[in-house]
């Protein structure tokens, strides 16, 4: 492990005040707190991002996710634990986490219209971006999480 390279709230203060904005705007958005919570763990689980899989694992149990969940949440597709609106939301977010180079399928895309509203399907892409950009602080800085958990 190495330590932290560098901590963006201090050395771009402007920047992470920013994305922090964002990230009110993702909690007030209307989409359900545990989707959300689920969302940030599997596109940190695809980026491996130790940092963020620890603290959103934290925040889900805190939003009343189960701890069966969060262990399946990688094989979520064979898994009868999520619902339908989950399962197009990780969809989604394997998508746009993984971008193919055909880019998002519209099959994806279908299934995220059948469950969600226009809005809702925007927040949700911005959700899936912001969470991408965090992963990305986490890897790129080496950031560590709490040893204790």
């Amino acid at each position: 492990m190495t330590p932290n390279r560098l901590i963006i709230r201090e050395v771009a203060p402007g920047a992470y005040e920013a994305l922090s904005k964002v990230e009110a705007y993702i909690r007030h958005s209307g989409l359900e707190k545990s989707l959300i919570e689920l969302v940030k763990m599997r596109a940190s689980q695809i980026n491996h991002c130790a940092y963020c899989m620890h603290m959103h694992s934290q925040d889900a149990r805190r939003a009343g996710e189960t701890e069966a969940r969060l262990y399946v949440l990688p094989g979520w597709r064979e898994s009868p634990l999520y619902s339908p609106r989950e399962r197009a939301a990780l969809a989604w977010t394997e998508c746009l986490t993984r971008l193919p180079p055909e880019g998002a399928p519209e099959g994806v895309w279908r299934e995220v219209t059948e469950h969600f509203t226009q809005q809702e399907a925007a927040n949700l892409t911005v959700l899936i971006g912001m969470i991408n950009l965090w992963n990305r602080f986490g890897v790129g800085f080496a950031l560590q999480h709490p040893v204790a958990a």
